[in-house]
């Protein structure tokens, strides 16, 4: 059968059953479709999965971080250890706040924050850490959390690609600091676009709550007050109706991505060969599956080879940019060559398809058409 007559793989697709669109069409139809009861619901699930520490949720994950910087009580003149290799919301959530994201490098291998790295950037200026668990891998919390107790920091976990992770058997956002999770449709959870943060403090998860509703408090007369500079970054109860369907499946979701990802490495066997991901544990969560091109022995850009995947009906991704190079944090000094690691990973790395219905023969036609498109891009 040819490309044209398979159908096209994305490199992320949302799981969703018609349980679900049901249950978002009664919230629709209760007309009350703000948030509200579902909200409620929604944070009351994700509480008890981590072990009761207190959730608020928010339209984004973005969103989620720039509450959480604003939360910790950073702001102009403060700055914020991320890894050169992550999205670019973490730095923008720094940069928004009138704080200052330092980057550093990653481990080559697990591509998670080098605490080696942070240690030596941390300055007078410095308040917090701001790790990415890379594609679902935690950072290790031990020397994370030494390090920030040794210089008096704050940890602010970006748990966007994480949910449902684990380290050494214990969810990650079930300990720690500030911890925060996507719920965008590429994520293994999805409330259509959605975000949450964690928090070891109901006082600072009323803190957030203000900030993420235009900084009103409710009187006992029934009259409102203004209290802090807030932004409106609520979810709705449609998309939270949704998030606790997903919920509901999270671990089944999880498992079914450790099937294809075993896949994966069992068969995505190219010459010249491919860097794979760091495997780690069963706590690994498995959001997404990016190796490394062998860019130095072909022929072929990496945006070549991607298109060359889209003509065989494959989609691919971009699992990130160096977030120092970018237009906006060069601005701050930073240049090529400043952290090889991370660089080098933005310059080979390419996403492929992983999802839940992902089948293992689908798995099999990627690994298969990746080797054959660099066997002829091969040198």
């Amino acid at each position: 059968m040819s490309a044209r007559n398979l159908p096209y793989l994305p490199f992320a697709r949302p799981t969703i059953d018609e349980f679900m669109v049901e249950a978002v069409g009664d919230t629709l139809r209760s007309l009350w479709i703000t948030s509200g009861p579902q909200v409620l619901a929604f944070e009351k699930a994700l509480s008890e999965y981590h072990g009761g520490r207190p959730v608020r949720v928010f339209s984004s994950a973005t969103a989620a971080l720039e509450v959480a910087v604003l939360t910790a009580g950073i702001g102009p003149g403060d700055e914020v250890i991320i890894p050169a290799q992550t999205f670019f919301a973490c730095a923008n959530a720094v940069a928004r706040t009138g704080a200052t994201p330092v980057f550093v490098d990653v481990d080559p291998i697990t591509r998670n924050l080098d605490l080696n790295a942070a240690e030596a950037a941390i300055t007078p200026r410095t308040r917090a850490l701001m790790p990415t668990h890379f594609a679902g891998w935690p950072v290790a919390p031990e020397p994370l959390y030494a390090l920030a107790q040794e210089h008096g920091l704050r940890v602010i976990e970006d748990a966007a690609l994480a949910i449902g992770s684990r380290w050494k058997g214990k969810l990650i956002g079930s300990f720690g600091d500030m911890v925060s999770f996507s719920f965008h449709p590429n994520k293994t959870l999805t409330t259509i676009e959605g975000g949450a943060l964690i928090f070891a403090s109901e006082e600072e998860a009323r803190t957030a709550e203000r900030l993420r509703f235009h900084g009103i408090v409710r009187l006992p007369d029934g009259t409102r007050d203004v209290v802090v500079t807030g932004s409106k970054s609520n979810l709705p109860d449609v998309n939270a109706r949704l998030g606790l369907m997903q919920l509901a499946r999270l671990e089944e979701f999880i498992a079914r991505r450790h099937v294809l990802v075993a896949r994966y490495f069992e068969r995505l066997h190219t010459d010249p060969p491919c860097e794979l991901p760091f495997r780690g544990d069963e706590g690994h969560s498995w959001n997404f599956f990016a190796p490394l091109l062998p860019l130095e022995q072909l022929r072929w850009s990496r945006k070549e080879i991607m298109d060359a995947l889209h003509q065989e009906g494959i989609g691919s991704g971009i699992s990130y940019e160096a977030l120092h190079l970018t237009t906006r944090y060069s601005a701050l000094g930073y240049q090529a060559g400043d952290f090889p690691h991370a660089e080098r990973i933005a310059r080979t790395t390419l996403t492929l398809p992983l999802y839940p219905t992902l089948t293992l023969e689908e798995v099999d036609r990627v690994c298969a058409t990746l080797e054959k498109i660099l066997k002829q891009a091969a040198r």
